[in-house]
């Protein structure tokens, strides 16, 4: 169960990345209360995930989610650049998040 709330955790990591996008330096209200709702979320996850998974996994496994989260979401919705060199890294960062999860006891 730890699993699946850090990877809820990520998941909201994404969500508030894209908001602050949208936020404008938090001067538009309704993506700022966005954004800051699913930062609360995020780190709340997180820390009921880390009460089960050691802190060195639960984080890294927390930021690489987030970082493919926003990738993935940077070249679907605003047309970011994809070249071979930035697919692969998002590979070997699944890579080392599935490393992480295989090292784990939980």
């Amino acid at each position: 169960m730890s699993w699946l709330i850090l990877i809820l955790a990520g998941l909201f990591e994404v969500v508030w990345a894209v908001g602050l996008k949208f936020t404008d330096g938090f001067s538009k209200p309704l993506p700022s209360v966005i954004t800051l709702a699913a930062m609360g979320a995020s780190f709340y996850f997180l820390s009921l995930a880390m009460k089960a998974l050691p802190l060195g996994v639960a984080y890294s496994v927390w930021v690489g989610v987030g970082m493919v989260g926003a990738v993935i979401v940077g070249i679907m919705a605003f047309n970011e650049s994809v070249s071979v060199l930035k697919l692969v890294s998002v590979l070997l960062i699944i890579s080392g998040i599935i490393g992480l999860k295989l090292s784990s006891v939980q």
